[in-house]
């Protein structure tokens, strides 16, 4: 997925030619960017004062928007399970494509009315991003539980002889039923001692059935045996089986209770299949939800870090550039070079960013340049 970097730069005698300025230099005679406008509308500025402190904030929203906004595409990701391949056709925001978003991003007055301060107007992001991060726990833990049991009976029903479940693996004809004296005991076998089993098992004790051992299933490791005894020599047949390494599985042959297996097992698979396409519906709906609330924040921190960038009244044009990959570096360059005048500070002291001190932005993390640049990576999910 595509890299976007988000920049601003000072309205010249128009905004329209601040955006041809950009783009002459590093489209038309380098190649190396797409470029688009960047729609930001006329937002309350507030004082000051707000602008400093909203820098801040924002910052931290941004990356708590984002962060939620992984979580979801990569809990989708998992959800689809073997659909995962179509997990990006999946990830959407306002029915388009994240890049044509991108490209095409208009500020949605509905959702975040302009009329209201960009205090009021961060905190309805962020309450809604965070309602949606709430409703994504409990859905994820519900449908996690619900998979885990599923995953646990299906690893029972599967795997060694010495811990799975054996209810498949028999039927009513392989016991002894309605006996008041006589019992049927399932044994596991290793393969290498299958013939010293079948040369003792009827001398373990006393009181077993001569020729009733029978081969019931074979996994390739183990054989699972069973054989015909008294009840009384029962728990000494289980002992002298464990010093010879076979090992007495405890099983009861019930009808009733393999049937509500099963019926557990189809009854988990139904759960599973019914919640599936309602949270993936969900999971779909809400990414693009939180998604577009992300970029709105972005949008936020260009317009308050170009007032306290470039001042008084509002004049600055937002503009979004696509890097060619191989051209990212030479980008960089030209745009240093394009607004070196509007900080000549900045292009001298990058190496020591973090030691400068600048209203609105937090040098200790943030990566600065003599205009106003966000990153925006769409690679959201881990691979």
């Amino acid at each position: 997925m595509a890299e976007f970097w988000l920049i601003s730069a000072p309205g010249d005698k128009t905004c329209q030619q601040t955006f041809d300025k950009l783009n002459l230099h590093a489209s038309q005679n380098n190649n190396l960017s797409i470029n688009y406008k960047f729609n930001i509308p006329d937002l309350k500025v507030g004082t000051l004062d707000v602008l400093v402190g909203m820098s801040d904030d924002l910052g931290k929203l941004d990356t708590y928007c984002e962060g939620v906004t992984r979580r979801i595409a990569q809990y989708l990701g998992e959800v689809l399970e073997d659909q995962r391949d179509k997990l990006h056709e999946n990830l959407l925001a306002n029915g388009m494509d994240l890049n044509t978003y991108m490209t095409r991003f208009q500020w949605d007055l509905a959702k975040y009315p302009i009329k209201q301060s960009l205090k009021n107007v961060s905190e309805i992001i962020g309450k809604q991003v965070s309602q949606i991060e709430s409703d994504l726990k409990t859905k994820a833990q519900a449908y996690n539980n619900l998979k885990g049991n599923l995953q646990n009976l299906e690893r029972k029903a599967t795997g060694s002889l010495l811990s799975r479940y054996l209810g498949d693996l028999v039927k009513k004809d392989d016991f002894v039923s309605d006996s008041e004296y006589l019992t049927t005991l399932l044994v596991v076998v290793p393969k290498p001692y299958i013939h010293e089993w079948e040369s003792k098992y009827e001398t373990l004790t006393d009181m077993v059935v001569p020729r009733s051992t029978k081969i019931l299933h074979d996994d390739g490791e183990n054989c699972l045996c069973s054989v015909i005894l008294f009840k009384r020599v029962a728990d000494e047949y289980k002992h002298k089986c464990r010093e010879s390494k076979f090992m007495v599985r405890d099983f009861e042959y019930n009808e009733d209770e393999l049937a509500k297996g099963k019926n557990e097992v189809s009854k988990l698979e139904a759960d599973k299949k019914k919640q599936f396409g309602p949270l993936v519906k969900w999971l779909k709906v809400n990414f693009g939800e939180c998604f577009t609330a992300w970029i709105h924040v972005k949008a936020l921190r260009v317009f308050v870090e170009s007032v306290l960038r470039y001042g008084l009244p509002v004049n600055f044009q937002a503009m979004l550039l696509l890097p060619h990959k191989k051209s990212v570096r030479r980008l960089r360059e030209v745009l240093n070079q394009l607004y070196a005048h509007l900080d000549s500070t900045a292009l001298s002291s990058m190496d020591t960013a973090g030691q400068m001190d600048i209203p609105g932005i937090n040098m200790a993390t943030a990566e600065y340049y003599p205009y106003v640049y966000l990153k925006i990576n769409l690679d959201l999910v881990d691979h």
